[in-house]
């Protein structure tokens, strides 16, 4: 098998998908798909040694083990356009690849990212990095909307007229905001593009990194469909259990009391409940 097509893959090659208001994630390349996977770890050439249903559970009980290595063999490249502070979680992803577009060398374009009034929420009293899942009502929500914009207009009016009097442009964009939009390709193999999926779907994730994770996971079911859907079903939607939650599982389904106490009871309770990793 000297290189794999993927008909679903090849469809969506170079498509734009919109993200957040001005945003978006385009697939530009992709190498390998699930036939990549399966060949790698029999080591084998040639395709149709397997039927398909042998293939997919091959690929199930790799992810399920934890055999890797077969699903590095499977790249993909995007072209993502998001705001600067969604990309520097982003690049928290030091397995990927990146390439951003320079402020030193182009001059930035006048795009900020402005929330929608739904997502204008007050700071969660629960979680110190997250907002309420409650928006704010509407005429406090455009307030602070109105309030978001003028400091970005004002910021961007600055910057021009830096840049019209010959300042360099590496200097007259240090007070651009955050909120204003970044571009870069970006390439990761499936296993690390499994990882950053498994972090950034997760409810805790930032709502606006989590809308990208949505779509590149759709992605990533073009490009290798079973081992997408392994993900889901063993890492995105799969809990684990320590050692000490282990044993009382056991006593439990025997039918002895729980020796768990406390926290460690709440989220052992929390995970069967609600099937979220804590």
């Amino acid at each position: 098998m000297a290189h794999c097509i993927v008909p679903a893959a090849e469809e969506i090659l170079d498509k734009e998908y919109p993200v957040l208001d001005k945003g978006f994630v385009r697939l530009v390349d992709y190498f390998g798909g699930d036939q990549r996977i399966v060949q790698s770890a029999r080591v084998s050439y040639g395709e149709g040694t397997k039927t398909v249903s042998q293939d997919g559970a091959l690929i199930d009980y790799l992810l399920r083990h934890q055999h890797t290595s077969p699903f590095e063999q499977v790249v993909m490249t995007f072209h993502v356009k998001m705001p600067i502070f969604v990309a520097r979680q982003w690049v928290r992803h030091r397995t990927g690849r990146m390439n951003e577009v320079s402020g030193r060398y182009s001059i930035m374009k006048e795009e900020f990212y402005v929330p929608a009034e739904d997502k204008v929420a007050p700071q969660s009293k629960d979680n110190k990095q997250g907002r309420c899942n409650e928006a704010f009502d509407k005429e406090t929500a455009d307030k602070i909307i109105n309030q978001l914009e003028a400091g970005q207009k004002e910021a961007y009016e600055n910057y021009s007229e830096l840049l019209d009097s010959g300042l360099a442009r590496e200097i007259a964009r240090i007070n651009l905001p955050l909120s204003l939009y970044t571009e870069f390709y970006w390439e990761m193999d499936l296993h690390n593009l499994f990882h950053f999926l498994k972090l950034r779907l997760d409810s805790h994730a930032q709502y606006e990194i989590r809308v990208y994770a949505e779509v590149i996971l759709e992605m990533c079911r073009k490009v290798a469909p079973m081992a997408t859907e392994s993900f889901i079903n063993h890492m995105n939607e799969g809990v684990n259990f320590s050692g000490e939650e282990m044993d009382a599982l056991r006593k439990v389904l025997a039918g002895e009391p729980n020796p768990l106490e406390g926290k460690k009871l709440d989220r052992f309770n929390e995970k069967i409940k609600t099937g979220v990793q804590l």
